[in-house]
Order: structure tokens, then C-alpha cells, then sequence
């Protein structure tokens, strides 16, 4: 499963990298808001480990734009802000946690761990653009690799242009027959199935 930690301060954010490492875990770290704010949207994390205080975009905007624009990613918030008005902000705003710092790894692991088993129960939903939609797990941003994956296997050879053939066949059905186009590519990173 792979986990993304918003953390600024570098110590911490090695420590939890491999503290979740060694415990399984793909772990990618933004040390900002706004590149923190760009990897959740790429769609590929479990859970977001989120801290507070950072620079560019603190973790209040960081949650509350992810939300708003209906991404369901699990939050556990990792901050100093100890003050219980500060935890209930962080929960009413749609954290699934708040530990605060100094912590215990152990008990961070716990909690990831819960909320982890919590979502997996959860039923998939209904994804739903303009008139499409599509039952599926909802990942906003599918990276080249992880299509060439999923539909060919993972060692299919990754230097053929079968993607861009595939992807020009989808967008024949899904998006010439209409005046919106929903299938756009996001530069360097993949596609991406959204309305614009």
C-alpha cells in the first residue's frame, strides 16, 4: 500500500519514510503544501500522513481542497497543534485522524493500520462525470506504468506506443461522439478522466 507524508521537517519526514518502509508500505514525501496537495491529487496513495505547519500551503488548505474537490483519500493529520479546537477543526474538516507530535510510532502504525482496515470494507463507489460512469476504485490521475500493468502485466515491454494507440481507440468512443471531452492528458504523469 502505498502511504504520501506532507511533512516540511526533514528528520521526521525520513523517520516516518522508513519507519513505514520497514513496515510494508510504499511511502512517497512532498516537504510542501502545494507539492503534497499535487501528489494527493495524482490518486495513487492509501492514506495521506499530513502536518499542519507547512510552507506554500499549510494542511488546513491542503485537506480542505482535496475535499472539495471530492477526493476521499483517508487524512491522518501528524501535527504539533495540540489544542483541542485544533483536532476538532481537523476532524470536521474531513481527517480521518489527528495524532499529535511527539508521538509514538507504534501508535501512528496502529491507527494507519485502522483506518486502513476501515476504508477496505467500504463498498466502491460510483464514479461520475458529466453523463459517464464508471464503478471502479476512484483514482483521479492512472499513470503510463500502471496501465501497462494492470491491462498487459508487469512485464510487458513498456517501449511500445500500445498505451497512446489504446488510450486514441477509448477517446474515439468515449469522447469524439461528444462535444466534451473527458479523457486529458496530464503531462508527465498520465491520464486523467475528469470534466473541464
Amino acid at each position: 500500500m502505498r502511504v504520501l507524508v506532507i511533512e516540511d521537517e526533514t528528520r521526521t519526514a525520513a523517520h516516518l519514510q522508513k519507519g513505514l518502509r520497514e513496515n510494508g508500505f510504499t511511502v512517497d514525501v512532498a516537504y510542501d503544501g502545494f507539492e503534497g496537495l499535487e501528489l494527493a491529487r495524482a490518486g495513487q496513495s492509501a492514506l495521506i500522513v499530513l502536518d499542519v505547519m507547512l510552507p506554500t500551503l499549510d494542511g488546513w488548505a491542503v485537506l480542505e481542497e482535496l475535499r472539495r474537490t471530492g477526493i476521499q483519500t483517508p487524512v491522518l493529520f501528524l501535527t504539533a497543534r495540540d489544542r483541542v479546537e485544533d483536532r476538532v477543526k481537523g476532524l470536521q474538516m474531513g481527517a480521518d485522524d489527528y495524532l499529535v507530535k511527539p508521538y509514538a510510532f507504534s501508535e501512528l502504525l496502529a491507527r494507519i493500520r485502522t483506518i486502513l482496515k476501515r476504508g477496505s470494507t467500504v463498498q466502491e463507489e460510483v464514479l461520475q462525470i458529466a453523463d459517464l460512469e464508471i464503478d471502479s476504485r476512484r483514482y483521479k490521475v492512472v499513470s503510463r506504468t500502471r496501465i501497462v500493468e494492470e491491462v498487459w502485466g508487469i512485464n510487458f515491454d513498456t517501449g511500445t506506443n500500445i498505451v497512446e494507440a489504446t488510450m486514441r481507440r477509448l477517446r474515439a468512443k468515449v469522447d469524439d461522439p461528444f462535444e466534451k471531452p473527458l479523457i486529458h492528458n496530464v503531462r508527465g504523469i498520465g491520464y486523467v478522466l475528469e470534466s473541464r
